[in-house]
C-alpha cells in the first residue's frame, strides 16, 4: 500500500515509524524549517529528521491550496494519506485524491477536544480520562467519523509533556491497527461522531501561563501540569515572578486573601488561593533552573517569616 504521510512534531513521529513498518511511505509532508535557538538558524523539523533518515522524500509546501500543490499529491498515486499534527490546513480537494481518502490520528475522545491542543485542554479541564481517535477526514475541523478509538487514564499528577509521550505511542498502536485491517481488505467501519458533547481545544497561548490567585486551587494545580512543558505556569509570589514546575491543590480553609503565604517550609510554599491552597512544589526564577521550593526558600528567608502557621500536609 502506497502511503503518504503528513506531520511535523514529535508526538507524529512514532506514527511515521508505524506506517513506514509494513507499508510504503512514499513521501512525507512537513512544515517548512523554522527559525529557533539563540542563534535563529532554521531547523527542520522532527518528522522531516525521521523521514530523512528513512530515506523518504520530503515536501514541504507553505499551503496545499494550489493547483500545483494538487498536481505534486495526485502524481505519487497514494492508496492513502494519513495526517498526524500536520498543522496546515487541507482543503477538500486534497482530502478527495488518494484512493482511500485521508486519516487522521487525534489525541482525545472525539467530539471532546476538537482543534490544536487536546491534550493540554484535557488536563486543565481535570478530566480523568482521554485516548485517541483514527478519524476520517472532512472539511470542517476533527469532525469526520471515527475509525477505531483507544481510552486512556490521566495520572492524576501527569503534565502534559508526559502525556504527550503515552498518546503519541498510542496513536501510533491505533494507526497500526487501522492500517492492518486496511491491508486486510477490513475496512474499519466509520462511526459518526455524536453532536452531544463537542469541546473546542483552542490553541495555547503564552498569555495564559499566568497563574491568579483568586482562582481555585484545584483549577490553578490543572493549569500548571497543563502548560508542563510549556508555556509553562507563571506567578508572583511576593513580588517576585516565577515559572511553577510543579505544585499541588490543598483543600483547606484558610479566611486569608487570595495571593497570601501561609506557609513556607521544606515541603513547599502554600499559597491561598480563592478556595483552598496551591502546594509550591517546584520552582524557577528567571534566567535560572528549576529548584524544588526548599532551594527556593534558601534564597527568599522573608516567606519563611512572611507566612503565617503551616498549613497541613499535602498528602
Amino acid at each position: 500500500m502506497r502511503i503518504v504521510f503528513a506531520g511535523t512534531p514529535a508526538f507524529a513521529v512514532p506514527s511515521l515509524r508505524a506506517a513506514a513498518q509494513r507499508h510504503e511511505v512514499v513521501a512525507v509532508y512537513t512544515q517548512p524549517d523554522r527559525p529557533a535557538g539563540r542563534g535563529r538558524a532554521l531547523q527542520a523539523s522532527p518528522v522531516k529528521l525521521e523521514a530523512l533518515q528513512r530515506g523518504i522524500p520530503v515536501l514541504q509546501p507553505t499551503s496545499l491550496k494550489s493547483l500545483v500543490s494538487r498536481q505534486a499529491l495526485r502524481a505519487l498515486q497514494a492508496d492513502l494519506l494519513v495526517v498526524v499534527a500536520y498543522g496546515l490546513i487541507l482543503p477538500r480537494r486534497i482530502l478527495d485524491i488518494p484512493a482511500e481518502g485521508c486519516w487522521n490520528v487525534h489525541a482525545s475522545l472525539l467530539p471532546r477536544w476538537r482543534g490544536a491542543a487536546p491534550i493540554q485542554r484535557a488536563i486543565e479541564a481535570g478530566d480523568t480520562e482521554t485516548g485517541i481517535c483514527l478519524m476520517r477526514m472532512e472539511a470542517g475541523l476533527d469532525t469526520g467519523p471515527v475509525l477505531l478509538s483507544q481510552r486512556l487514564p490521566i495520572g492524576a499528577q501527569e503534565t502534559a509533556g508526559q502525556l504527550h509521550d503515552r498518546l503519541a505511542d498510542l496513536g501510533a498502536q491505533v494507526l497500526a491497527d487501522g492500517l492492518g485491517l486496511l491491508r486486510a481488505d477490513m475496512r474499519p467501519i466509520p462511526t459518526p461522531q455524536p453532536e452531544a458533547g463537542v469541546a473546542y481545544a483552542h490553541k495555547l497561548d503564552k498569555a495564559e501561563a499566568l497563574l491568579a490567585w483568586s482562582q481555585p486551587a484545584q483549577a490553578l494545580a490543572d493549569r500548571v501540569r497543563a502548560f508542563n512543558p510549556w508555556p509553562m505556569a507563571e506567578a508572583d509570589i511576593a513580588g517576585e515572578r516565577v515559572r511553577i514546575h510543579a505544585a499541588t491543590a490543598l483543600a483547606l480553609e484558610h479566611g486569608a486573601a487570595p495571593g497570601t503565604v501561609l506557609f513556607a517550609g521544606r515541603d513547599g510554599i502554600d499559597i491561598a488561593c480563592a478556595s483552598g491552597a496551591l502546594r509550591l512544589r517546584t520552582l524557577q526564577r528567571a534566567g535560572g533552573r528549576a529548584i524544588t521550593a526548599a532551594d527556593y526558600l534558601n534564597a527568599r528567608p522573608d516567606l519563611k517569616t512572611a507566612a503565617r502557621a503551616p498549613a497541613g500536609d499535602a498528602g
